[in-house]
C-alpha cells in the first residue's frame, strides 16, 4: 500500500501546528481572528486525514493477513477516537476571536496539551504504523 500521502498530510499538519503557533506567539487575543481562521483550515486537514485513515489505512492494515500489522492496524484505529474527539472538541471552542480574546490562557493551556498529543500520535504513525503497512507492498 502507497502512504505517500498519509506522509504528506502530516507534513501539511504539522506546518498548520506551527503557523498556530507563530500566530499565538504574537498574542493570543492580538491575533485572535487569524488563530481562528487557522484552526478553521487546520480543522479541515485533520479532518481529512482521519477520515482516509478510518476508510483505507486502517481496514488495509487489519486486512492484510501480517498479524502483527492487523494488531496495529486496529490499536491505531482505536486510539484514534480519543485523539480525534479531543482534536474536534478544542476545535470547536476555540474557533471564535470573541472566545480566544476572553480567555486566551486557557486557549494556550489546551492547545499545548492537545496539540502536543496530536503531535505525538502522528510521530507514532511516522515511525511504527507506516513502516509496518509499507511491507505490506
Amino acid at each position: 500500500m502507497n502512504i505517500d500521502k498519509f506522509k504528506q498530510q502530516h507534513l501539511d499538519i504539522l506546518a498548520a501546528i506551527d503557523d498556530l503557533r507563530q500566530l499565538a506567539r504574537g498574542g493570543v487575543a492580538a491575533q485572535a481572528q487569524a488563530i481562528a481562521e487557522q484552526i478553521i483550515a487546520m480543522s479541515g486537514l485533520i479532518k481529512l486525514h482521519l477520515a482516509v485513515e478510518q476508510r483505507y489505512l486502517y481496514p488495509a492494515a487489519q486486512a492484510s493477513g501480517v498479524a502483527k500489522v492487523a494488531q496495529l492496524g486496529r490499536q491505531y484505529e482505536n486510539e484514534m477516537h480519543g485523539i480525534a474527539g479531543a482534536y474536534l472538541d478544542f476545535a470547536g471552542r476555540w474557533n471564535t476571536p470573541v472566545r480566544l480574546e476572553a480567555e486566551p490562557e486557557a486557549f494556550r493551556s489546551e492547545a499545548n496539551t492537545v496539540l502536543h498529543a496530536l503531535f505525538q500520535r502522528m510521530r507514532r504513525e511516522d515511525h511504527e504504523l507506516y513502516p509496518a503497512v509499507e511491507t505490506l507492498a
